[in-house]
């Protein structure tokens, strides 16, 4: 006998997935329903979307709603679709936007400030500055960069980023779906506690910048000298020894006469693309070389999209490079504006290459080569970011942040922060990392670096080890990129 068309729904809603199971009980297909603007959207996508979506509303609000009624399935399908107007808004947005400023100008500004301020602090500590030592530097620099929304010991006012997310979801939604309270004020703080609880207090640990740099840089483990494989022994020379020496080199030197060939080939191909795009105007910024010792040489990207630093964080690093800022050459200032300088000035601030002479003639070398090239890196590196900004890559993250919040199809407990022990061992590991080139290990880090590496490397990667310095970094990048996709919510 032929099943009943009820079992034959329940089997095939058993089969299916976590967000058709939870979002969408009552269709009948299998396939989720199209969450994007863009039809080009890979489906894979909209698949990690709804599924990131599913485990969010399972675990923060599934629990309560089910001790108010268990026969309501209409109340999360509701919520996915509020939810499916704000992601298709941000979509438009972002595609709407210029985020190259961003990318290239404002976050390298902003980077650039807050190591500016973090060396002003703590040069201060004990000193009548910090009222003889007794204020600690997280206070000191609150001060440089006071925020409404970040207190002096890295707590972040909640209400801030609630107001943050109720005008995004007034933005993105219809009046119908954002006038009633309820819907809007369980959507708000879900993603309020995912921002204050997950994220935000992971990615401002020290040892996980530390180790997010390890995982860019591809260094792997360090093996144990003792616990290194016994060499086999050396044979004599002999005609096959000959033999084999003389095909790995003729293999060697086509591989890399390939691998030429190649690049070159996607290096014509890619400019006569470049070359056939417009760069985007942007007025207001003038470039300068990184080298200026003088602090009006130093360029803060003005944008009427971005929220500027604070004033007095602005004022006071002036006030205290003054002091000891070395004496200045003579700054190249093109009229064009560009793209490249401001990454250039972030890499001199945080090496410190003003201190040595041969980095200091290296990074005015290449500024000499960036401003010479800066109609051409204006058009490339936009179209650079927009190759990298692809579906792929939204892809990948989405699937990162599902295993890091949801590791086991529910909310990860509290991370457990490694030992003082381990902690050591991953800043030991970076602080030796010299590259997987032997020559550039041994001719080129020497000239840029200095000749103690180390210490270096040391001295740039301290104003990325206090917590609740970090917060105040993470909070004004997430005000930027807020202020670039709702430009509208500055002028409130």
């Amino acid at each position: 006998m032929a099943p009943s068309v009820a079992s034959t729904s329940r089997n095939s809603l058993a089969k299916a997935s976590l967000a058709k199971r939870l979002l969408f009980p009552v269709s009948l297909s299998n396939d989720l329903p199209p969450l994007f603007a863009s039809p080009a959207t890979p489906p894979e996508l909209t698949a990690e979307v709804y599924d990131f979506i599913a485990l969010a509303l399972r675990a923060f609000v599934n629990p309560w709603w089910t001790k108010i009624t268990r026969y309501d399935k209409e109340f999360l399908p509701d919520i996915t679709r509020i939810l499916t107007h704000v992601v298709r808004v941000l979509e438009l947005r972002v595609q709407e936007r210029d985020l190259a400023p961003f990318v290239f100008c404002d976050v390298p500004a902003i980077l650039t400030q807050h190591y500016r301020d973090y060396r002003n602090a703590a040069s201060k500590l004990a000193t009548s500055y910090a009222s003889g030592g007794a204020l600690t530097l997280p206070l000191l620099f609150h001060n440089l960069q006071p925020h409404m929304a970040v207190s002096s010991d890295g707590t972040i006012d909640p209400e801030y980023l609630r107001q943050i997310v109720d005008h995004i979801l007034k933005s993105c939604l219809p009046p119908e779906d954002y006038d009633p309270e309820p819907q809007r004020f369980i959507i708000r703080e879900v993603i309020l506690n995912i921002i204050l609880k997950d994220v935000i207090p992971k990615i401002t640990q020290p040892w996980f910048i530390q180790k997010t740099i390890l995982d860019l840089l591809g260094q792997e483990e360090v093996v144990l000298p003792e616990s290194r494989p016994a060499s086999p022994p050396i044979s004599a020379f002999s005609f096959h020894t000959l033999i084999i020496v003389f095909l790995s080199i003729v293999q060697a030197l086509s591989g890399t006469c390939l691998a030429m060939i190649n690049a070159y080939k996607q290096a014509v191909g890619t400019i006569k693309r470049v070359n056939q795009t417009q760069p985007q105007p942007h007025p207001g910024r003038r470039a300068s070389s990184p080298l200026h010792g003088s602090p009006p040489s130093i360029p803060i990207p003005i944008s009427p999209a971005s929220p500027p630093i604070s004033a007095s964080s602005s004022v006071s690093s002036l006030a205290a490079s003054q002091d000891t800022a070395p004496p200045s050459i003579p700054s190249l200032q093109p009229t064009t504006s560009d793209y490249a300088i401001p990454v250039l000035i972030l890499v001199s601030e945080m090496f410190s290459t003003q201190s040595r002479m041969a980095a200091s003639s290296i990074m005015h070398t290449i500024s000499l080569l960036l401003i010479f090239f800066a109609p051409f890196l204006d058009r490339l590196l936009p179209y650079l970011l927009t190759q990298a900004l692809s579906p792929k890559l939204l892809l990948t993250t989405m699937r990162n942040a599902k295993r890091t919040l949801f590791p086991n199809g529910y909310p990860a407990p509290p991370p457990v922060d490694p030992t003082p022990e381990e902690q050591a061992q991953i800043r030991a590991r970076l602080l030796a990392y010299r590259g997987k080139s032997p020559w550039v290990e041994s001719h080129i880090l020497p000239l840029f670096l200095g000749s103690d590496s180390s210490e270096t490397i040391a001295v740039t990667l301290d104003p990325l080890t206090s917590r609740e310095c970090n917060v105040h970094l993470v909070v004004l990048l997430l005000d930027c990129i807020i202020g670039r996709l709702f430009p509208e919510l500055l002028g409130e």
